[in-house]
């Protein structure tokens, strides 16, 4: 009997010095479930590290992320608000949280996000990139061009080809479309322009 007893003794001791995960483990986890297209369990996890450390911006820029990708524009916006009030000099934020608001409908903002970013670095071409796509959305073809042309100088890739080439097609220059055109179907470029880096 007193052998059962120190047993289920030592047992539970050794339950209780194991430890807790921790709010960077759970961020592994929704990576990790991310990555894998499990948007609910990452969600889950993100939420539960930000319950152990609310103040660990990189993972509000996560969970936003996860939320933008499940077409939750409104939740990832308050993550990624979040991360630049704690954070005013986090460029990918202002990006981020460009890009939510785009998918809203607030160009307006948008654009002031994204202007924000790249003063903070000008030389991200995901930024110049999601700034293109709005000036495009408003029929703003000038300054999509040429949003357009920063990020072929920086980090040229076949769909930013493309997307001149149909801004060009917008403002009738139907040679300038054409010649991007060919060039994205030339095989000489990535094909998308995530395919350089992630962004930071």
């Amino acid at each position: 009997m007193k052998k059962t007893i120190f047993m289920l003794c030592l047992c539970a001791f050794a339950a209780a010095c194991q430890t807790l995960p921790t709010s960077s483990e759970y961020l592994v986890r929704g990576d990790g479930y991310f990555k894998d297209g499990k948007i609910d369990k990452a969600l889950a996890s993100y939420t539960k590290a930000l319950q152990l450390n609310p103040d660990r911006t990189d993972i509000y820029a996560s969970r936003g992320s996860a939320y933008f990708f499940k077409g939750d524009y409104v939740s990832a916006q308050n993550d990624f608000l979040t991360v630049v009030e704690r954070n005013p000099y986090q460029a990918d934020g202002y990006t981020a949280l460009g890009s939510a608001l785009a998918a809203l409908g607030d160009y307006e903002n948008a654009l002031k996000m994204f202007s924000i970013s790249l003063n903070l670095n000008p030389s991200k071409p995901e930024t110049f990139f999601s700034r293109a796509g709005v000036y495009f959305m408003l029929e703003d073809y000038d300054k999509a061009i040429a949003d357009y042309t920063s990020v072929i100088l920086l980090a040229p890739a076949a769909e930013v080809y493309n997307a001149r080439g149909a801004a060009y097609l917008k403002k009738g220059d139907t040679a300038k479309a054409e010649d991007d055109f060919n060039i994205a179907k030339g095989g000489q470029f990535p094909a998308k322009l995530n395919e350089y880096s992630m962004i930071d």
